[in-house]
């Protein structure tokens, strides 16, 4: 978490394909983080009057097999200020798409998060949130017969455009972000994986 900016500096889940399948029903309660001080949290109301969504990081959509993960998902601590736009539509379209991922392959691990590359300085609401310029997302699929390190890079910005358009590897991600993803594969594969640009999606 970002003190300064109030919003995730990155958040890292695992869905798995049972987990996709839970019946838990979205709360669309977005509340404080308790475990945040006063004087770092950002609340609901901040993002209210802006042009931006509360867009989720790690979504509820991926949290229906615990009625405290969905709750949990609706932390402010896990919010960003998103494009309208982006939000529902390319955003929504590579979070559905991990699912099926999920589904095919028994599990896949996820990592995102905002990007501040210093083009925009914009703040919303009273205790100022950091609007990002961009989000990433690395999604790493393990299966037994083939793994996958992908990559994907979304200005913060209308789009509608393929997630093909959106993919880079996960090299990229790492130099833009300065993080070090996958660290526990053995580093052959880490590397091979993480040098890769899929031409398309698996």
């Amino acid at each position: 978490y970002n003190d300064t900016w109030r919003i995730p500096n990155w958040v890292a889940w695992q869905l798995t394909g049972e987990r996709v399948n839970g019946k838990v029903k979205r709360s669309d309660e977005f509340v404080v983080d308790p475990d945040l001080p006063d004087h770092v949290r950002s609340e609901h109301r901040d993002y209210s009057g802006s042009r931006y969504d509360r867009g989720h990081m790690a979504p509820a959509g991926d949290m229906k097999w615990s009625k405290k993960a969905m709750e949990e998902s609706f932390y402010m601590s896990n919010i960003c200020p998103q494009d309208h736009n982006l939000n529902t539509e390319d955003w929504n379209d590579l979070e559905m798409k991990s699912r099926e991922w999920a589904r095919r392959y028994g599990k896949v691990f996820i990592v995102c998060g905002p990007i501040y590359t210093g083009k925009r300085n914009e703040y919303i609401g009273e205790h100022r949130v950091k609007v990002p310029d961009a989000f990433f997302k690395v999604i790493l699929i393990d299966d037994a017969r083939k793994s996958y390190a992908l990559g994907f890079l979304f200005e913060n910005k209308a789009g509608e455009r393929p997630l093909k358009k959106y993919l880079v590897s996960v090299d990229e991600i790492e130099r833009i972000t300065g993080m070090d993803f996958f660290s526990v594969l053995p580093d052959n594969l880490e590397d091979r994986l993480e040098a890769e640009t899929l031409r398309k999606l698996p």
